[in-house]
């Protein structure tokens, strides 16, 4: 998938709370927040290796005002950074998000990816594995700054007999709790998938629901959604025709992805209430997923060829990888419901969001699910 946002983080950061105040700049300062939180911590080397790669992340920070104040910056970098401010005050102005000093400093990577997360689910269940981090409460994911510490956790979970899936994050939010960077590799997006992925990341500052993934990846997405949707509205002349075209595409793609692996996945639920035997259970479930396969190969024909997930079926398609499609698609309809009771009116919609974060997740699951169409 596009986007993740790590947990460690969120805990840090909470955990930071009366301790650094959010956006400092001092690095002692958030070192000494760190001590303070490994200190209880039972994974320091865990801990230890988000501390660095957040520190790091941190110190390769540049100001967008100071390169967009230099005459001798590439007249195309110049360009994409100029489309992000604008795109981060339609945020504010437009959608109400927490824009703040969040993007206002680029980093440099030499990977397309910040960090990479870990998802498990059990060989015969989708029912993801839970990790879970003081104040951040529990998430179904375990992120590293580091591919292949990432994947030294994956196969000690894959021993395990976990079903086991690493996937690449591109950005993630600290909730507020500190003004995140923008990592250069994204300003080659297409505008489209600039505003998308900048306008998911600044809602998870509105409402965050403790050890509820669903709940938090789903609400991003239909801010997301809303917002691409008012950002496309606005534009004039050719710019608009182009990339209402271009993103409608993408868009029918993405639709179509989402629901072709719902399918397989409701299938596989069926397949693990079953009475089987684990030998048939495991046939039967290989076929579903080749079958998927197949499906993905007419639908690309469909495409006229296009490629877009090509990366993620290329992979071992298990349990863990197929469960973070719902992860984030799950809930949207839901919250597109609430939007749209409220006549479309943000704030208030990001008041109820609140609301219903904070309770228990038994009533807010059974609330939501009474909003999604039969």
């Amino acid at each position: 998938m596009r986007r993740f946002y790590s947990a460690f983080i969120k805990s840090v950061a909470a955990s930071c709370r009366g301790v650094l105040p959010p956006r400092h700049k001092a690095a002692k300062s958030l070192v000494l927040c760190w001590a303070l939180f490994l200190a209880g911590c039972e994974s320091v080397g865990y801990y230890s290796q988000a501390m660095r790669g957040h520190l790091g992340l941190m110190r390769q920070r540049q100001p967008i005002a100071t390169l967009l104040g230099d005459a001798q910056l590439d007249p195309q970098l110049r360009e994409r950074l100029q489309r992000l401010e604008t795109l981060r005050d339609f945020a504010a102005r437009e959608l109400s998000l927490p824009v703040e000093h969040h993007y206002q400093d680029l980093v440099m990577l030499d990977s397309p990816y910040v960090v990479w997360n870990v998802f498990a689910s059990p060989e015969f269940s989708l029912t993801p594995k839970q990790w879970c981090y003081p104040v951040a409460g529990c998430a179904s994911y375990r992120g590293y700054f580091e591919e292949a510490a990432a994947n030294r956790y994956a196969d000690t979970l894959r021993r395990q007999g976990y079903d086991v899936y690493v996937g690449g994050v591109s950005a993630y939010s600290t909730l507020g709790w500190f003004a995140d960077p923008l990592p250069a590799t994204l300003l080659q997006r297409e505008p489209w998938q600039l505003a998308s992925l900048l306008f998911h990341e600044l809602a998870h500052q509105v409402a965050y629901a403790p050890g509820d993934t669903e709940f938090n990846e789903s609400f991003a997405t239909a801010v997301e959604q809303e917002g691409l949707r008012r950002w496309m509205g606005q534009l004039e002349g050719s710019e608009r025709t182009t990339l209402l075209l271009a993103s409608a595409q993408e868009r029918a793609r993405r639709d179509d992805f989402v629901n072709l692996v719902q399918g397989v996945v409701s299938a596989l639920h069926e397949l693990y209430a079953s009475e089987l035997p684990p030998e048939a259970m495991r046939e039967r479930k290989q076929q579903l997923i080749e079958q998927l396969r197949a499906d993905y190969q007419d639908l690309k024909r469909a495409w006229e060829g296009r490629a877009g997930y090509d990366t993620w079926f290329s992979q071992d398609l298990n349990n863990a990888q197929l469960g973070t499609v719902a992860t984030y698609h799950g809930l949207v309809p839901a919250f597109e419901e609430l939007l749209k009771r409220h006549g479309g009116n943000l704030p208030a919609f990001y008041e109820e969001v609140v609301a219903l974060s904070k309770l228990p997740a038994a009533t807010r699951q059974q609330r939501l699910q009474a909003l999604l169409p039969p």
